[in-house]
């Protein structure tokens, strides 16, 4: 092993560690910079002990292959304890993920790879890249959304991630229901919810195959648009944000997003203005692609600014350059 492997450095630049903990896959990253990957891998969520032990034995083998990390950052799937004085810090809590319930996974990779951890929200996370590299830099008031296996919602207010007794959970919001829609809602805590309705497993559960499948005239779409720009009314009008990002799996369907910015106008119903000319930029896709996942960009933000993962404290906006333009 060279010094340089001994310290965990390549060159003057620091090696840090990543997982972003999706509902899916673990993705697992090992990198010195947001486009400088040391090595990266995905781990599919079966049962905690599975996952995380494959997560772990990755990490060893990176530390052996590559030298010490300085820190390891975790961006998780939630509801998730943040409060760094209660006894379950770092833990997966009321989840309706079968299996992952009190799942305490930052004391699981403390004890693993005795690493410095930095803890938050897969959307916080995500939302904190974007600001950085993405679809909501320069902003200071934005929301970032992810629509897969769950739905998730990062709020940022007047450049500072919002942490409350917990985090929001926009995700479970209740919203009025479309004419006629008699789906009684896939959510084990409240049926009908937002996630409910218009994740990945509502979407499989009510049309009763891959949603992937589903050709783009299908009515699930007019469904699915409709909740999330219910979803998009409720953010504006409770947060006032510069901009919505959405992001994750079902948004990789490319017609979904124009019909969202259409239901959207025509909920609001001008209410805040004439947005029309505006909705291009109010309402956007995520812009962060590459890399294995939000987490890893998170944790490099944490080193450049010198912030923590769930230090809600305001988080200076990068030099130009230290932007990746957008894709």
């Amino acid at each position: 092993m060279t010094d340089e492997q001994a310290v965990g450095t390549r060159g003057n630049e620091k090696l840090y560690a990543g997982i972003d903990a999706g509902g899916t896959e673990f993705k697992c990253i090992l990198a010195t910079g947001p486009d400088q990957v040391v090595a990266q891998d995905k781990i599919p969520v079966t049962y905690p002990e599975t996952t995380l032990a494959a997560c772990r034995d990755f990490f060893r083998a990176a530390q052996q292959a590559h030298g010490s990390f300085a820190a390891l950052g975790i961006a998780s799937f939630g509801p998730v304890d943040l409060r760094r004085d209660s006894p379950t810090y770092g833990s997966i809590t009321s989840t309706p993920k079968p299996h992952w319930a009190n799942i305490n996974i930052v004391g699981y990779f403390s004890d693993a790879l005795a690493l410095p951890i930095r803890f938050d929200t897969d959307v916080n996370g995500a939302l904190l890249a974007e600001w950085c590299w993405g679809a909501a830099q320069g902003l200071e008031n934005a929301i970032y959304v992810t629509v897969g296996t769950g739905i998730g919602a990062g709020v940022m207010v007047d450049g500072r991630l919002l942490h409350g007794t917990m985090h929001p959970e926009a995700g479970h919001m209740l919203l009025p229901r479309y004419p006629g829609d008699p789906f009684v809602g896939s959510c084990p805590y409240h049926g009908a919810c937002l996630e409910g309705l218009a994740s990945g497993p509502a979407l499989a559960q009510r049309w009763q195959v891959d949603p992937k499948s589903l050709p783009d005239n299908h009515p699930a779409w007019e469904l699915q648009a409709h909740y999330l720009a219910s979803m998009c009314v409720n953010l504006a009008l409770t947060y006032s944000p510069q901009r919505i990002v959405i992001g994750g799996g079902v948004m990789e369907r490319a017609s979904l997003l124009p019909m969202i910015r259409k239901a959207y106008l025509a909920q609001m119903n001008a209410y805040l203005g004439d947005q029309t000319k505006d909705i291009e930029h109010f309402i956007v896709p995520a812009g962060l692609g590459g890399l294995a996942g939000a987490s890893a960009r998170l944790l490099l933000l944490n080193r450049r600014f010198n912030t923590g993962f769930s230090n809600p404290s305001r988080v200076q906006p990068p030099t130009s350059k230290n932007i990746r333009s957008t894709p």
